[in-house]
């Protein structure tokens, strides 16, 4: 099932062996990849290696993507890319080309960069203008030499305060307290002067630095304006084709299929250069899978040699558009769960299930299937269960939902005070490089770009702690439970596939990990305070892992 076409295409490259061929292309934002994708990564892998253009890579790590097509004669090949830019360059020849070359030199798109970057520089200057610099520490001077003078006024104030009441407890006639009274309304009218002077003195160096601050201001607005036009233009460029040969540009594509605009970089990954460029060569996209080679950036979570699902941010919608035409396999995720859901404890006020892996919690991404909505039918309408908490749908365990209302209100509270206490298992892939117990303490942060998925964030992530005990090896795996201190949004799998942290991912995690298979990560102990008897109540399931 190879052709070898590399003198009629350079970028198309043969595909070695005897594949049988899938029966529908891939749904890329979650799948398993296809025998043929992984042997013809296999083969753009040894071709990064022998080139050595990583190397010239400052970021350390790459996003590869592989497009296995129906060549027209009978015969299948593989197309390459990679996300952005390669060292700097997007006119490697073994890949795909970029859909539009914003970077030929002497094209609009660099020539009003540039233009851009001058007024860039000219905000620079402005902003270091000695002129605009002295006005702005005599600013600061005066607002701290006020701020200093006002207090110690005060102070005055206050131990003048004492002394007239001290004076008034060893009695007074009516001329000492008059004087009293004006001394306090003379001090309070001198703070209001005090006070009125450094407002003006303030008011003058304002006025001369208005004019300094509005001519950077008004070259904000103009490189910002610059800076959208630009990026408007680059996106009509971009006029992307799909599998029934229709041709949409970006704003257009997102102004069906997402409520916002193209985020910057869009139409720059792997997978819409591989489509356009199969689409522009009559070729049929058999299977597709993107993978990352190199070293991890900083905040995200890599893994060398990994395969990862397409962004939502920027593919999500072009791929949805891209894809139309083609018999592209259902989403996993949108499927309807079958399996049973098992009920741990029930009584007037709450109930705990083990919900099973591939459930949802809620109802959500169109499936109505979830653990409440199964617990809403078998009490008989939808105010018989309410929401607590949630589980991922990948992972199973134990979830607790309220019968009453008092009792959702007084179980939320409990979680908010995070005195409900759970502990979760988890088989990691590999061995961790830390000792047998400890906490990890990594800020997260959403990947606005590639939603679901959460990124360390050390400048604005919000604080997530978890716990951990190693409690042995099953295999090539690691047993081990978690502790969540917080409740951040996929805190437990972050924390266990990130370099600071355990740095093995939990076996079967689609979005952190490998993939493949179910994750192996389930809630097997709660522990709360039951909302009408106050009766501390724990609740256990096993792992399910022993014959895994």
């Amino acid at each position: 099932m190879s052709s070898d076409h590399s003198s009629k295409d350079p970028r198309l490259h043969a595909l070695h062996g005897h594949f049988e061929r899938p029966r529908q292309f891939t749904f890329p934002f979650c799948y398993t990849p296809h025998p043929m994708c992984v042997a013809a990564a296999s083969e753009v892998q040894r071709h990064v290696d022998e080139s050595g253009v990583l190397r010239q890579e400052h970021g350390g790590g790459k996003m590869f993507g592989v497009l296995v097509v129906d060549t027209g004669d009978g015969g299948t090949a593989f197309l390459a890319a990679y996300s952005g830019l390669l060292a700097g360059r997007n006119d490697w020849t073994y890949f795909v080309p970029p859909v539009f070359d914003a970077c030929r030199p002497g094209g609009y798109f660099r020539m009003r960069e540039r233009q851009i970057t001058e007024v860039g520089c000219e905000m620079e200057r402005c902003a270091a203008d000695p002129a605009r610099l002295a006005l702005m520490k005599e600013m600061k001077d005066v607002e701290e030499e006020a701020r200093h003078a006002t207090a110690a006024y005060r102070r005055q104030m206050e131990e003048a305060r004492l002394r007239r009441e001290e004076t008034r407890r060893g009695g007074t006639d009516e001329a000492v307290e008059e004087r009293l009274r004006n001394e306090s309304r003379f001090m309070k009218a001198e703070l209001r002067r005090m006070k009125r002077a450094y407002a003006a003195r303030l008011e003058e160096l304002a006025a001369r630095l208005r004019p300094l601050d509005g001519r950077l201001e008004r070259l904000r607005t103009r490189r910002r304006l610059m800076s959208d036009g630009l990026q408007e233009w680059l996106f009509r460029r971009y006029e992307m084709l799909n599998a029934r040969g229709e041709r949409r540009s970006l704003p257009d594509i997102f102004a069906t299929f997402s409520a916002g605009a193209p985020p910057a970089g869009t139409g720059d990954c792997c997978a819409p250069k591989l489509l356009q460029y199969a689409y522009q060569r009559g070729y049929k996209p058999l299977c597709m899978a993107e993978f990352w080679w190199g070293g991890s950036p900083s905040g995200e979570l890599r893994r060398h040699g990994h395969f990862y699902p397409s962004c939502t941010g920027k593919c999500g919608p072009l791929l949805r558009y891209m894809m139309q035409g083609l018999d592209v396999e259902p989403d996993p995720l949108g499927t309807v769960f079958e399996g049973e859901l098992k009920i741990v404890y029930e009584d007037d006020d709450i109930v705990v299930v083990d919900k099973p892996h591939g459930m949802l919690s809620v109802p959500g991404r169109g499936c109505c299937v979830s653990a409440l909505s199964l617990m809403c039918a078998r009490y008989g309408g939808a105010g018989e269960a309410l929401a607590v908490h949630r589980l991922d749908m990948d992972t199973g365990g134990l979830l607790v939902m309220a019968r009453t209302a008092q009792a959702q209100r007084a179980l939320h509270a409990q979680f908010e005070a995070r005195t409900v206490s759970k502990r979760y298992t988890a088989l990691l892939d590999g061995t961790p490089d830390c000792p047998g117990e400890g906490t990890i303490d990594l800020p997260l942060g959403a990947d606005f770009n590639d939603r679901p998925r959460r990124k360390v964030d050390m400048e604005t992530g919000r604080r997530a702690v978890t716990r951990y005990e190693i409690m042995g090896r099953r295999g090539d795996r690691t047993l081990v439970r978690l502790y969540p201190m917080t409740g951040r949004t996929h805190q437990l799998r972050v924390h266990c596939a990130h370099k600071d942290g355990l740095g093995c991912p939990i076996s079967g995690d689609r979005l952190y990990g490998k993939g493949g298979g179910r994750m192996c990560l389930r809630a097997t102990s709660l522990t709360l305070v039951h909302p009408s008897t106050g009766k501390t109540m724990t609740f256990c399931v096993d792992d399910g892992f022993q014959e895994m």
